[in-house]
């Protein structure tokens, strides 16, 4: 546990410390050396199993960079900074942990949408094939990581569907989308279309759940996480412009 809480607070230090996001990376990369601490043979296995945690990581360096160098006030870049390490020592602590099928859906949802976040706020900096690599990337290894909790007997070839979902819709993302201001912070934004996908998820997980255990997809079983999502998706921007609010339609 307290490793755990040093490897967040140190992040944030080494950030500080540099005011560049790599030597942070580096740092997390390292604290994840027992993925290698095997025969090299058993390599890609534990690559692939830690692929979600890697992701969460990473997308914290990238919230923590890009807040840090934020043109946001100090005391609201501080409470940010704060409010991101406890979320962070919460995953390392909470919920990484967890083996249980709801925790493990968790933690894929978590990665899903932090790392689609933090791969749009840098997307400007990117060419958009190396866009649409990380997302199939991100999609990959959060089915994958969800399937696994199944009795799947198809599970790569789902996870190399939903990559690919991903990579399309982040080819499409690139091109066209626009982001929220959560805290009212000009420069502190998130993408809308880490939202859209989170949602997309959520639903392809609950119709597949309810195909697994009934044979076909009941409509009582994904119905209400249908309406959820085209309310986020669709009405919600929606309802903001409405309201006066500066929000563009788009993905």
């Amino acid at each position: 546990m307290g490793l755990n809480i040093a490897l967040a607070i140190a992040v944030v230090l080494v950030i500080r410390a540099t005011e560049s996001p790599w030597p942070a990376v580096g740092l997390v990369l390292l604290s994840k050396w027992r993925v290698l601490a095997v025969r090299p043979r058993y390599w890609f296995v534990n690559i692939q199993a830690n692929l979600v945690d890697f992701i969460v990581s990473i997308s914290l360096v990238v919230f923590l960079y890009t807040t840090y160098i934020s043109a946001a006030e100090p005391a609201q870049k501080l409470a940010i900074l704060i409010g991101l390490t406890l979320l962070y020592i919460g995953w390392l602590l909470f919920l990484k942990p967890r083996a249980k099928r709801a925790y493990i859906v968790a933690q894929a949802g978590v990665a899903l949408f932090a790392g689609v976040a933090a791969l749009f706020m840098l997307s400007y900096a990117l060419p958009a094939s190396v866009t649409v690599i990380i997302m199939w990337l991100i999609g990959y290894a959060t089915a994958r990581h969800v399937l696994a909790t199944y009795d799947e007997t198809h599970i790569l070839f789902l996870s190399l569907v939903w990559g690919l979902t991903l990579a399309e819709l982040g080819w499409l993302a690139y091109h066209w989308t626009v982001a929220y201001r959560p805290l009212g912070i000009e420069s502190v934004i998130f993408p809308r279309v880490a939202l859209t996908v989170l949602c997309i998820g959520f639903i392809l997980h609950k119709a597949y759940d309810s195909y697994y255990h009934h044979q076909k997809i009941r409509t009582n079983d994904v119905l209400l996480p249908i309406l959820f999502t085209l309310s986020i998706i669709i009405v919600l921007p929606i309802v903001l412009n409405l309201l006066g609010a500066d929000v563009t339609i788009g993905i």
